[in-house]
């Protein structure tokens, strides 16, 4: 192992979710300056980046490039699932490790994928656990029309269908569509108890900016009312949509008003690494993805992906949100979830937090689909077993 081990840095900083993209890149390059500063580690790590500016068809190239120009084994990033699996068969193909940091629908697992970020037996199921017996059962859901939008509304027509509960509608855009007032004008006709909101980017801003509206002109549709959950929105974006988020919902691995003095000191140590965002849960698991990589790398005593997967598997390590480790069975790891009820300011209130990390179960096959406390379907009218391989 040389002194100077590369490290992959695979973000769109540009483009329709640039947002998240540059939250992503940002956590980031925070925990390689910490690792190289820190002088607990007989290595230095070199970032190297690419930014595919939003276009799906770019990450593959560019992550391939990188690969054969530097010779890395390691790479940190993607944004939407799309992208995500344009890059596995590249890593795959190259004998090299994606860390993907952003939530995802599940259903996947991969040998050179980590999955440093929750699926949806700890985003999804959490929240609807929370907001079900507080709103009621009968939903509206929408999505961008990709894997993530889809899989989502999926799982989540599954758990209201064990619930009691109805799909009241269910409507997915174009990526970037923001077209939506179609959308909003539905919900106003039908009524649901809650809105799921899959959208991404510029989709999801207009639709959270056009309920607003809807609410203001009719009290029946306030955020106090008839919520918007989302489970891939956090303080950047929230923070741009001020007033039109104030009240709805949201489910993440971290939030940057969680209490405690370990929160208080990664915030001051991190402060002014972040860009012009606020500290969110995607930089904080970008940030955990490289702290694993080099703490694992420091375990196994080279870059190579089996031995360094391997410790990674073997070394609980500290992240910003807790204690964890990588799920042997599965390359996902082990997350809390809070539920945080979004402030105009672009800040959440943390209504709701964990009392432990949440084993991933990413074909949910162990997991519990009803709501507790919700109207069970009739043993007569349940959907005959799944095997998942």
């Amino acid at each position: 192992m040389g002194s100077s081990i590369p490290i992959g840095l695979l973000f769109s900083r540009s483009g329709l979710y640039w947002a998240l993209g540059q939250q992503g890149f940002y956590g980031a390059l925070a925990a390689i300056e910490t690792v190289n500063a820190s002088g607990e580690y007989p290595f230095e790590l070199v970032p190297h980046d690419a930014d595919p500016e939003g276009n799906t068809d770019r990450y593959a190239g560019l992550c391939r490039d990188m690969i054969k120009r530097t010779g890395l084994r390691h790479v940190v990033g993607c944004t939407t699932s799309w992208s995500r699996k344009e890059v596995i068969p590249v890593v795959e193909k190259a004998d090299a490790l994606l860390w993907y940091p952003c939530v995802y629908e599940g259903f996947e697992a991969s040998e050179n994928v980590v999955y440093i970020a929750a699926s949806p037996n700890q985003h999804l199921l959490p929240l609807l656990d929370y907001v079900v017996p507080r709103f009621g059962r009968n939903a509206f859901l929408t999505g961008s029309n990709y894997i993530w939008g889809w899989e989502m509304n999926r799982i989540a027509r599954e758990v209201l269908h064990h619930s009691g509960g109805r799909v009241l509608g269910e409507r997915n855009v174009p990526i970037g569509d923001v077209e939506i007032h179609h959308i909003v004008a539905e919900i106003k006709a039908k009524k649901p108890d809650f809105i799921l909101n899959n959208l991404i980017g510029p989709s999801s801003h207009a639709f959270l900016k056009a309920y607003h509206e809807l609410g203001l002109a009719d009290p029946a549709f306030a955020a106090g009312v008839r919520p918007v959950l989302s489970c891939n929105l956090y303080e950047g974006e929230a923070a741009l949509l001020g007033p039109s988020i104030a009240g709805h919902y949201t489910v993440s691995c971290y939030f940057q008003s969680l209490s405690g003095e370990a929160n208080r000191a990664f915030l001051q140590q991190v402060a002014g690494k972040q860009g012009t965002h606020p500290v969110t849960a995607f930089f904080v698991e970008a940030y955990a993805s490289v702290m694993l990589i080099a703490n694992a790398i420091r375990q196994a005593g080279t870059d190579d992906i089996a031995e360094v997967l391997a410790a990674a598997k073997t070394h609980p390590f500290s992240t910003p949100f807790g204690e964890s480790i990588v799920d042997a069975r599965t390359n996902h790891v082990l997350m809390p979830a809070h539920i945080g009820r979004a402030r105009a300011d672009g800040d959440f209130d943390v209504v709701f937090e964990a009392g432990g990390a949440i084993e991933p179960d990413p074909f949910l096959t162990r997991s519990r689909l009803g709501i507790p406390g919700a109207e069970a379907m009739s043993p007569a009218k349940a959907p005959h077993l799944r095997v998942v391989q």
